[in-house]
């Protein structure tokens, strides 16, 4: 039931994707409109994830997971009502908040269930839900589009919801009783508000371009937010973010993997969806259906990592995997309409997610096998807002550098295979950082004991 909670949140990570054409065309929303409706979600979600796993430690995970479902159902519920751009954010951000307070929440209620080899089993199940969720939510947008519609999205949510909520009381146990401590709600605010500046400058950026005042301004911002969120931080009695916690080399290893992994995950399902669509013309169905062997790239590439990450360590795959999605995108570039997509876009799509699936799972695993359980809600939520982050920033990167193929009504294909050659070079230039970065160890050798650095 936790991995089906979670299952849900990543769904909706991307099940607006293929719907945008049909939003945009519904609403009459531009580019940077359409790119907000895909990163208000993952922003909020992201931004205030740690601030979602600290209520899970102070407050009780059962709780919190309890009111953060209850919060995502309503959300989604006003975002299928929702009859312009405006709305439709603002449930997307309700959406988000939901998401920040179930996600933290159900993965420690799981790490503290597991211990030593079956917690990174469980861990790798976790990770592979969550890879394939994001695939699976384009096909499910494609299903839902074609069908009754793109309201239904999110419509889709408020039964699952419902029937979750009466579950979990059922399966989950009652929390124990905590020590009331304080919450560092002006850390979550503004470490929010410092992403959203940043995703602001490269929005921006794809319209105004990189020399403009505007976009300069806005990623400015964001780095003068950052800057005063570390500082505000330092001086916490009870910070957002331990820096005991941070300071531990699985755990920087584990966000960066995770920040560059759903980057680049989100990043090519964006571009792609809207390539199939925007330039080929393709149906939101057969989109969506085009989508399915990705799905199954990504859980059989997170399944490999779960067999092979406790026999040679989380650097051999994470290198390994990361170089796998260099070449796939590398292949993207390559692409032209007049071919077949199946020889064309399709073997490079695969290898690339092929090679993600692995990496989101090293990352997770990595982080959380070397936390002590009494911060297991605040080190999932710096992992999962890693993951949110990292999708919002790359959406918002391959919206900027596609846009020359994404504005008018004659869109060549330029902007396209700029946006995969950028996915390579990342995946390339991350493949060399994760050789010196990830800990050579292997996690099922130290998983439980929360003190190793």
């Amino acid at each position: 039931m936790l991995a089906f909670a979670q299952f849900m949140l990543v769904v909706d990570i991307t099940v607006v994707q293929v719907a945008l054409p049909t939003i945009g065309d519904d609403l009459g929303l531009e580019r940077a409109a359409l790119t907000w409706v895909v990163t208000t979600y993952t922003l909020v979600f992201g931004g205030l994830m740690i601030f979602g796993g600290r209520l899970a430690d102070v407050l009780g995970a059962r709780r919190t997971l309890l009111t953060g479902l209850m919060i995502f159902t309503l959300a989604s519920l006003a975002s299928g009502l929702a009859g312009s751009a405006t709305v439709l954010i603002a449930g997307r951000a309700g959406q988000g908040i939901g998401a920040a307070l179930m996600s933290p929440s159900a993965l420690s209620i799981l790490t503290r269930t597991f211990q030593g080899r079956d917690r990174n089993r469980a861990l790798g199940i976790w990770a592979a839900i969550g890879g394939a969720g994001a695939a699976i939510g384009v096909l499910v947008s494609g299903l839902l589009t074609a069908g009754p519609g793109w309201q239904w999205v999110f419509y889709v949510n408020v039964p699952i919801g419902a029937v979750v909520l009466v579950l979990i009381p059922r399966l989950v146990n009652r929390d124990e009783s905590r020590e009331r401590q304080s919450l560092d709600v002006p850390g979550a605010l503004l470490v929010t508000a410092s992403t959203a500046a940043l995703i602001c400058g490269l929005v921006h950026a794809g319209d105004a371009g990189w020399g403009s005042t505007g976009t300069w301004a806005a990623i400015g911002g964001a780095v003068l937010g950052y800057g005063v969120f570390a500082l505000a931080e330092s001086k916490v009695a009870v910070p957002l973010m331990r820096p005991q916690t941070l300071a531990r080399r699985p755990v920087v290893s584990g966000t960066f993997l995770m920040l560059i992994a759903t980057g680049l995950l989100l990043g090519l399902f964006f571009n792609t969806s809207l390539y199939f669509q925007h330039l080929l013309g393709f149906s939101a169905l057969k989109t969506g259906l085009l989508f399915l062997p990705v799905a199954l790239a990504i859980t059989l590439g997170a399944q490999l990592a779960v067999h092979f990450i406790s026999r040679v360590g989380g650097r051999v795959i994470a290198v390994a995997s990361f170089a796998l999605v260099a070449v796939g995108a590398g292949l993207l570039t390559q692409i032209s309409p007049g071919d077949s997509v199946a020889t064309s876009v399709l073997p490079g799509f695969l290898l690339a997610a092929l090679g993600v699936g692995p990496v989101i799972v090293t990352a997770t695993t990595t982080t959380l096998a070397n936390v002590p359980a009494a911060e297991s809600g605040v080190a999932s939520g710096v992992i999962n807002t890693f993951h949110e982050l990292g999708g919002s920033i790359g959406v918002a990167v391959a919206s900027t550098v596609a846009a020359a193929s994404l504005a008018g009504s004659a869109p060549g294909i330029g902007g396209f295979t700029d946006a995969y050659l950028v996915s390579a070079i990342v995946a390339g230039v991350a493949a060399v950082v994760a050789l010196v970065l990830v800990p050579a160890g292997k996690p099922a050798a130290v998983a439980g004991h929360g003190h190793a650095h």
